[in-house]
């Protein structure tokens, strides 16, 4: 779960566009992503300059996601919370103060979304079925998928639970690959190399990203 130039070859993610379908209400802008990064980085007291050799991702390539001029994929923030010794949730929907939430259908708040290089479409789109339970270490959404031929395997820490909810779903992963349809369903290792896309149109799936 892109066309990021980093130092080594670390590539940043997976799902697909959450758009069409999944009707949001304006919430939480994805433009604070990179505001929050930006905030985590300055309290602990970390460059730029730090940060990319912590991360591999260039310091240019980290100028433009803290100032949303690139929007990162999942495994990328991950890469990011791990170097900033932040949580996940922080950066991908931020902080919580509740102890549980129930989201209605008509309150799934978009809180991130991903391109491939500046001035391109977003390839990812997601949004989170609980950003106020404090102290998370998973991280559930709704992720609408496109199709990505394209893409490159993705590697980062953590584990992934996948479950179809409509259209068809092309998953590689290690040297395997896979259809799935309404129903079906998958759980792996994030460091295994994983790819997951629409066959065809769209697709739309429930993912639990554990943190690790």
């Amino acid at each position: 779960m892109e066309n990021l130039v980093q130092k080594p070859h670390i590539h940043m993610d997976y799902f697909e566009d959450l758009t069409g379908d999944i009707t949001a209400p304006v919430a939480v802008s994805v433009e604070e992503i990179g505001v929050r990064i930006n905030t985590i980085r300055e309290e602990k007291g970390i460059s730029l300059e730090e940060l990319s050799k912590l991360t591999g991702f260039s310091v240019d390539n980290l100028a433009d996601i803290e100032a949303n001029r690139f929007q990162p994929q999942l495994g990328a923030l991950i890469r990011l919370s791990k170097a900033l010794d932040s949580a996940f949730g922080r950066i991908v929907s931020g902080v919580g103060d509740r102890l549980y939430t129930i989201t209605r259908k008509n309150e799934r708040r978009t809180v991130s979304r991903s391109t491939v290089s500046k001035g391109q479409k977003p390839i990812y789109i997601y949004k989170s079925l609980a950003p106020e339970v404090k102290g998370r270490h998973m991280e559930a959404l709704m992720v609408q998928l496109e199709e990505n031929p394209d893409a490159d395997m993705s590697v980062h820490d953590g584990e992934e639970f996948i479950y179809v909810l409509d259209g068809v779903v092309s998953l590689k992963i290690g040297g395997d690959s896979f259809e799935l349809e309404p129903g079906d369903s998958v759980y792996y290792l994030s460091t295994t190399p994983h790819l997951i896309a629409s066959k065809t149109g769209k697709a739309t799936i429930l993912a639990v990203i554990y943190e690790g």
